[in-house]
C-alpha cells in the first residue's frame, strides 16, 4: 500500500486549485464547534453544519453559540446554516469535513451511500481509527464510498479547540494526496489566530494522531500513580520511538517526525491541561475504572478505543513487542491489571 500511495502522491495532476468554498462539517462536539469557528473566520463562504439534536440548532440560531460544547465560541449565521438531517447538510458542499468521535463515524454516516460523495472532497480531523475494523478513517471512506485518494485530506497538529474558543494562536496541518487540495484547504483554514502547512503524509498525520492520544492515557495513568516530570519526559520520548517504529512497519515513507503534526500533536496532548486523553488516564492512574471514569469525564478520550486498535495492528505486524507504551496501556484498559503493577513493568522497558 505506500509504495502504491507515494507513487500517487508524487503525481498531481490536476490542473486547477479545487473549489471548497462550501464544506459541510459533520459532528456537534466541542471539536466540530472549534472547526466551524476557524472555517467561518477564514476565507469559507458557506458552512453547513450537522448536529443531532434540534434544541442545539435552535439555540445556535438566536444565540450564535453551541450550548453543549465551547460555548464561549461566536458562530456566524451569515456563514453557517444547521442541520438536523446529514443529506440536507451535505446537500449543495462541495466538501465534507468529518468531526465525530471515531467510535461514532460509522452510526454518523450510516445513511449515505457513494453518491452522496460524488464529486465531493473529503476531510477528517478524527484522531482515531474505525474500532470495529481497526482502519484509518480515511481508508473506509476510500474503499467504501468510492472516494479517489487525492480528494481526501486529513487535519492534524496541535490544536486543543478550548484554545481555538480563546482565538490563542495555534498550527494546522493539512495533509492531502493533492498537492492542490491540501493548499486550498490550508488557505481556507488560515486566520488570524491559526497558521497552516500543507504536507503529502496522510497516512502518516493520521496514524501519529491516534498514538499520541494513546501516549497521553499513558501520561495520565504515570501522573495519577504519582510519577514525576522526569518520567514522563522519558515516557514521551520512549513513545516517539514507538510511533517512529509504528509507522516504518505500517505506512514507510520519507517523514520528519520532528514536525508539528507529530511531535508536536503529542506534546500538547501529552501535557495539556484541556488534554481528555490526559484527563482520562489521570483518573485510572487514581483507580476508576474505565467505566466510572468515562462517565465522569462524559466526553470520549479516543486513545481508549485507539489503543486496542494498534494493538491489534501491532500484533498483525509483529512487532507488539517493540511497543511496550501501548502494551501496557491496552493491559490496564483491556485486560485489567492493576496499574500500579503493569507502570512497575512498564518503567523497566524504558531507557
Amino acid at each position: 500500500m505506500a509504495k502504491e500511495i507515494q507513487n500517487i502522491q508524487n503525481t498531481d495532476n490536476q490542473q486547477e486549485i479545487p473549489d471548497i468554498s462550501k464544506i459541510a462539517v459533520i459532528g456537534g462536539g466541542s471539536w466540530a464547534t472549534a472547526l466551524v469557528k476557524i472555517l467561518s473566520d477564514g476565507g469559507i463562504t458557506t458552512l453547513h453544519w450537522w448536529i443531532r439534536n434540534q434544541d442545539d440548532i435552535d439555540h445556535i440560531k438566536q444565540y450564535h453559540s453551541n450550548p453543549r460544547y465551547l460555548p464561549s465560541a461566536k458562530i456566524s449565521n451569515e456563514k453557517v446554516k444547521a442541520f438536523s438531517n446529514i443529506k440536507d447538510a451535505i446537500r449543495g458542499a462541495n466538501a465534507i469535513l468529518l468531526a465525530v468521535p471515531a467510535a461514532f463515524v460509522l452510526d454518523a454516516i450510516k445513511d449515505l451511500t457513494p453518491d452522496d460523495f460524488k464529486d465531493k472532497f473529503v476531510i477528517s480531523a478524527i484522531k482515531g481509527l474505525i474500532p470495529e475494523k481497526h482502519i484509518l478513517v480515511t481508508e473506509h471512506i476510500e474503499k467504501n464510498f468510492n472516494v479517489h485518494h487525492k480528494k481526501v485530506a486529513v487535519i492534524g497538529g496541535p490544536c486543543h479547540a478550548e484554545e481555538v474558543a480563546m482565538e490563542k494562536q495555534a498550527y494546522l496541518t493539512i495533509a492531502s494526496g493533492s498537492k492542490r487540495f491540501g493548499t486550498a484547504l490550508s488557505e481556507a483554514m488560515s486566520n488570524r489566530y491559526i497558521k497552516t502547512t500543507s504536507i503529502r503524509d496522510i497516512y502518516g498525520v493520521e496514524y501519529s494522531a491516534v498514538m499520541k492520544n494513546i501516549v497521553a492515557i499513558s501520561c495520565g495513568i504515570a501522573h495519577g500513580l504519582g510519577y514525576g516530570d522526569n518520567f514522563q519526559a522519558v515516557l514521551v520520548s520512549n513513545a516517539m520511538q514507538e510511533v517512529q517504529y509504528f509507522l516504518k512497519a505500517a505506512y514507510h515513507i520519507k517523514r520528519n517526525l520532528l514536525g508539528t503534526a507529530y511531535l508536536g500533536d503529542m506534546l500538547v496532548t501529552s501535557y495539556s491541561q484541556f488534554s481528555r486523553n490526559r484527563t482520562f488516564g489521570n483518573m485510572i492512574g487514581h483507580g476508576y475504572s474505565v467505566k466510572a471514569a468515562q462517565l465522569e469525564m462524559q466526553m470520549v478520550a479516543e486513545g481508549y478505543y485507539a489503543v486496542k486498535s494498534i494493538f491489534e495492528i501491532a500484533k498483525r505486524l509483529e512487532i507488539e513487542n517493540e511497543m511496550p507504551i501501548t502494551r501496557a496501556v491496552y493491559n490496564i484498559l483491556y485486560e485489567r491489571i492493576s496499574p500500579i503493577v503493569e507502570f512497575r513493568i512498564l518503567k523497566d522497558q524504558l531507557n
